[in-house]
């Protein structure tokens, strides 16, 4: 008997499969490097058309960066547009289907307001935690330039890497609630806030799994930045790869 692909999703309704867990199931902590793999797998597939799709993605990335404050809010707001359209050629590629460059652009043809929303509840978290942090920082300078250039120096290099560890301890938390919400969107209509707040559940419950799988996902990517960061165009679709393999295990 054929080996059943664990990353298959079924066909059984138009959403992403009959057995999807609102809540997230905990899984091994060696199942962050399997994610990787399966990524990988998903890549070979269809390498040519992976790269011509995180080619045009970075393309529009920089032309949006050079247009001021519009271009910045355009990226935040539609990249999980973008990455709700490519989770949706990972699954067109796991099973068995097509991916073409129009899987690029086909989280606009569904549930875009919704996939809009978590950009935007991503970006308030940002601007409030460079707030956050631009009090803490800013408070110890002031600080110590009234208790003068002796003692005033240590608080404010104190007050510095005080800030330095809650933007940290701020951004991670973000970003797990935004790791599986585009897929939860796209695939289960799930709303905006909710599906980042499964999220997050979801990553903590499996922290140890995805402490292995960053390690090793920072390791290749500082290795992909060696080439003048053309490798990245290979990791960009590992990495989207991974990220649908991590739903698929996780959620269905």
């Amino acid at each position: 008997m054929a080996e059943q692909n664990p990353f298959l999703v079924p066909s059984g309704s138009s959403e992403a499969g009959g057995s999807f867990d609102p809540a997230g199931r905990t899984v091994e902590a060696g199942r962050g490097l399997e994610w990787l793999k399966r990524g990988w797998q998903l890549f070979t597939r269809n390498p040519g058309m992976w790269i011509a799709i995180a080619v045009i993605l970075m393309v529009i990335v920089i032309v949006l960066s050079f247009v001021p404050v519009v271009g910045t809010l355009a990226v935040n707001f539609l990249m999980p547009v973008f990455a709700g359209g490519i989770l949706l050629g990972c699954k067109s590629l796991s099973e068995g289907g097509e991916l073409g460059i129009d899987t690029l652009f086909a989280g606009f043809k569904q549930n875009t307001t919704n996939l809009i929303l978590v950009g935007v509840f991503y970006l308030v978290g940002v601007v409030a935690i460079t707030l956050l942090v631009f009090l803490i920082g800013g408070g110890a300078a002031l600080t110590g330039g009234l208790m003068g250039r002796g003692p005033g120096v240590g608080m404010a290099v104190g007050g510095f890497f005080v800030a330095l560890l809650v933007m940290l301890a701020l951004l991670v938390p973000l970003a797990m609630a935004v790791w599986f919400a585009p897929a939860l969107v796209v695939f289960h209509n799930v709303a905006p806030l909710e599906a980042m707040k499964a999220s997050f559940f979801a990553c903590l419950k499996n922290i140890v799994p995805f402490l292995v799988y960053g390690v090793i996902l920072f390791v290749l990517c500082m290795i992909a930045m060696i080439p003048f960061g053309l490798g990245m165009l290979i990791m960009l679709p590992v990495m989207m790869g991974s990220l649908y393999a991590s739903y698929v295990e996780i959620f269905e």
